[in-house]
């Protein structure tokens, strides 16, 4: 009974401490599929750093809106590793979610990431949904220069309440964003 215990723990330990993002162990490590200039850093594609530039952590653009002619009303623009190479292995993104009037950004989860939103235009009814037993819905409306934070894996959402577009900066806890 005891040496079962004792796997139980060692087991769920390893479980918490093996699902997260590793801390890098270099300065960087700049995504590339050219295998000829790569190099393999904790796993991943590299680029070889004598190889990196300024514009590997550059990205031009952020500024241009979001096409919200779609039948949720929004636009989001990630802005991930995949996007400027230099996010990779950082453990950061963002994105620009623009918002059709009465558009909305759908209920969803990412299981990796938690996020952070500013409101730069308009006003959101912005929420999220705890986890079993309790389910607790916590909901807030949001206008510009507010922030408003959606602990990982939780199910949450965001609905343009007001009467012009709106638009948002996002940030996550994940340097690749595959919805996860």
């Amino acid at each position: 009974m005891k040496s079962t215990f004792c796997f139980l723990v060692a087991f769920a330990f390893l479980v918490v401490f093996s699902a997260h993002d590793p801390s890098p162990l270099q300065d960087f490590c700049v995504a590339t599929n050219n295998v000829k200039n790569g190099v393999i850093v904790n796993g991943k594609l590299c680029k070889d750093p004598k190889l990196v530039t300024a514009e590997d952590f550059f990205f031009s653009g952020l500024d241009k809106p979001g096409n919200t002619h779609n039948p949720p009303g929004s636009k989001v623009n990630i802005l991930s590793a995949e996007v400027i190479p230099g996010l990779n292995t950082m453990g950061i993104s963002m994105a620009r979610v623009d918002y059709a009037r009465k558009g909305q950004n759908p209920p969803h989860t990412h299981p990796r990431a938690a996020e952070i939103m500013t409101i730069l235009e308009g006003t959101l009814k912005v929420g999220f949904i705890t986890s079993a037993p309790t389910y607790k819905h916590f909901t807030k409306i949001l206008t510009k220069g507010d922030v408003f934070i959606f602990p990982k894996g939780l199910v949450h959402y965001q609905v343009n309440i007001g009467k012009k577009p709106a638009v948002a900066i996002v940030g996550y806890s994940k340097s690749w964003f595959d919805c996860s």
